[in-house]
């Protein structure tokens, strides 16, 4: 048996505490058996807690934000301590250090001060909390990073969210693989062909801007060009597919087929799609029958779409209902 091909390194950041490490404030953790589980066997974590990594003890007194005037600190309550400017110098440095690695994605820590994505809480000099903030970690790696794909490892428990999170890795990974090479403009219009159907089934809009962007590229310096195109084409992945931009997406293939297939083959397509829709049977059903068709009977439109397997299979992100 011959060995098989290794495995493309896909490195994303995340809060260390979600890997089991014991960081937080009271010596524990908060290790996440999704992403400790399925998700390692394909991603490759660089842990970082903000929080340690400036310098602060295990354990320590809990820090927070806290609104002074137009300004947020981060502040220690207990001790009168301010680590405003200290995270915000580490930050700088850290995330450079990152940039490095080519990150893929990075999983943050709901509700933390310093890694917190959104609704972290944000405390008035007389301790009134308002969920309207942002660790000061992650809105400099935010900043730093607009296309990157971010989540919060709480979002990922829903189904629909944690599908969207990691097929953004994966799309983000070959936009990145298309302009880190020396690339022609031949080699971007067919990317953004094998990416049409995803586009679709996200945002439908998108493939006509990017369509228009295309058609001046010819007019646009070559920086500009990719510049555009790839903050237009992760911001159409950021909104989720649905079922009904979905079951479009696959009446739009079963078309490439419908005059190869006898009625009852036909029939139980169309049937298949339909039941998808109306929520009574996964996405990989009618993906599963569409893929046999295509491997059976051919279709030079379908074959190379990134829809087609945008994430490993073995994930089982298309099998919720």
């Amino acid at each position: 048996m011959s060995p098989q091909p290794a495995r493309e390194e896909i490195r994303i950041g995340i809060s260390s505490c979600l890997l089991g490490h014991k960081v937080r404030y009271d010596g524990g953790h908060k290790k996440d058996p999704l992403i400790t589980g399925a998700l390692s066997s394909f991603l490759t974590f660089v842990p970082v807690c903000p929080e340690v990594e400036v310098g602060m003890s295990v354990p320590r007194p809990p820090i927070r934000l806290v609104r002074r005037g137009a300004e947020i600190r981060l502040v220690d309550p207990k001790r009168g301590l301010d680590h405003s400017e200290s995270m915000r110098r580490w930050s700088e440095v850290r995330i450079r250090d990152l940039e490095k690695l080519d990150l893929s994605g990075y999983i943050l820590k709901k509700d933390s001060p310093s890694c917190g994505m959104e609704g972290v809480k944000v405390y008035s000099e007389n301790g009134a909390g308002i969920r309207e903030g942002v660790g000061l970690f992650a809105r400099e790696l935010l900043r730093r990073f607009p296309l990157l794909p971010v989540e919060e490892e709480g979002r990922l428990n829903d189904p629909a969210l944690r599908e969207n999170f990691v097929e953004r890795v994966f799309a983000y990974r070959r936009l990145r693989a298309l302009f880190s090479a020396r690339w022609a403009l031949g080699d971007l219009v067919r990317f953004h062909a094998a990416e049409k159907l995803l586009l679709l089934a996200h945002e439908p809009r998108s493939v006509r801007s990017l369509g228009r962007l295309l058609g001046l590229a010819k007019k646009l310096p070559r920086w500009e060009l990719e510049s555009s195109y790839g903050e237009m084409y992760m911001k159409a992945l950021r909104v989720l597919a649905t079922k009904g931009k979905n079951s479009k997406v696959l009446f739009h293939m079963a078309r490439y087929f419908k005059d190869r297939l006898g009625p009852v083959e036909k029939k139980e397509l169309v049937q298949t799609i339909s039941a998808y829709r109306r929520g009574l049977l996964p996405l990989v059903v009618p993906m599963t029958l569409l893929r046999h068709y295509l491997r059976t009977l051919g279709s030079p439109h379908l074959e190379g779409q990134a829809y087609l397997d945008p994430h490993p299979k073995e994930l089982l992100l298309r099998n919720h209902a």
